[in-house]
């Protein structure tokens, strides 16, 4: 079953992902045959994390010095850190340094220190290999705790962006005081020390200028200590240089990944119900702060081991053997229906009908 003829109303579902597995497979390796680079896969690992740390440390240095305006620098911080998200993910994967763990180690860290509002990674990375193996079953917390399956509607706009809030809302919503503490207990520990740090400091950012805005308006401007002042301007650096980028990164990633993966009607195991192609023009400002993530993250679920760079140059060849094998693109109902599988359309209507008479 060789080249992209196989024809796909013959396969079942496991059949299918197979071929697809085996056409992305053959373009990894054509793609290492001709630039032989890509098969020095720790040194390039290591390459990325050396330009995304110095690129989010020399924008920040242009900003703080006055050579670079405010926004620029968060834009450009959280593309570098988008970077060293993809990085990580590889990493959970065990792609770089695989049997040298002290460099695979001090990767893990750096990359968490980029992106402080993320969970501890050593804690992510059970999450996330739990996530391959039930990817849109209840049990997949990865992708709950980012709102996949959340319906549409104003707490998950808050959760989308925000971890610590996210947490916080499903504590609210919990039945019994024992779920909400174990929900308390939990966000605790995956999120100490940096992540605790980095969404206080955000909270107190926009605490900070709300009140002063406020104020403003009433015409009685808040006499702040200069303890607090001094404090503040050293948030206010922070805001831009790293929990800004950061934020903005976070809400694109979890807005284009809870709804390019779905939930609560997949069948277990079934890699072709597990995601979908989301790449429209509209989602480009959005893909731009998490490295094309809906256009090419569906490839890495039925080729879990090719580094996300890898990933990236198979898309042309990836997304023609998907949409031949029948891999949804592009799916928008799934905002409606709270990222369900199923679709209510014409002939699932139809053939109902013609069951129940």
């Amino acid at each position: 079953m060789h080249g992209t003829s196989a024809s796909p109303q013959r396969l079942n579902a496991a059949q299918r992902s197979a071929h697809i597995r085996e056409v992305v497979l053959a373009k990894g390796v054509e793609l290492r045959q001709r630039y032989p680079i890509l098969n020095h896969q720790d040194a390039v690992g290591a390459g990325i994390l050396a330009f995304a740390l110095a690129g989010m440390i020399g924008s920040s240095a242009l900003y703080m010095t006055g050579q670079m305006a405010w926004w620029v620098c968060l834009l450009l911080n959280a593309f570098f850190a988008s970077l060293t998200h993809e990085l990580e993910h590889d990493l959970i994967h065990s792609m770089y340094f695989r049997k040298q763990r002290v460099p695979h180690n001090l990767m893990m860290g750096l990359v968490w220190l980029a992106r402080p509002s993320t969970i501890n990674p050593w804690i992510r990375r059970h999450l996330h290999l739990n996530h391959h193996k039930v990817s849109g079953t209840e049990t997949d917390m990865e992708e709950r705790a980012i709102t996949n399956g959340e319906p549409w509607g104003f707490a998950r706009l808050l959760m989308v962006g925000d971890n610590v809030m996210s947490a916080f809302i499903r504590m609210l919503r919990a039945k019994t005081a024992a779920q909400k503490i174990s929900i308390a207990k939990r966000a605790l520990k995956v999120y100490a020390p940096l992540a605790l740090v980095h969404w206080g400091a955000w909270y107190v950012f926009l605490g900070f200028h709300a009140a002063n805005g406020v104020a403003h308006l009433l015409g009685a401007p808040i006499e702040w200590s200069a303890t607090t002042l001094s404090v503040m301007q050293v948030i206010d650096i922070a805001a831009v240089v790293i929990i800004g980028p950061n934020v903005l990164r976070t809400f694109c990633l979890h807005f284009v990944s809870s709804n390019m993966h779905y939930y609560g009607d997949v069948e277990p195991g079934n890699v072709m119900q597990q995601t979908q192609v989301l790449n429209p023009w509209w989602m480009w400002p959005m893909q731009a702060f998490c490295f094309n993530f809906g256009s090419s993250h569906g490839i890495h679920h039925f080729v879990v081991k090719e580094p996300f760079y890898i990933r990236q140059m198979t898309v042309p060849v990836a997304h023609k053997v998907m949409r031949e094998m029948g891999v949804r693109f592009n799916d928008f109902g799934t905002f409606g229906r709270a990222n369900r599988f199923v679709r209510k359309d014409k002939t699932e209507v139809q053939k109902v009908r013609t069951a129940q008479a």
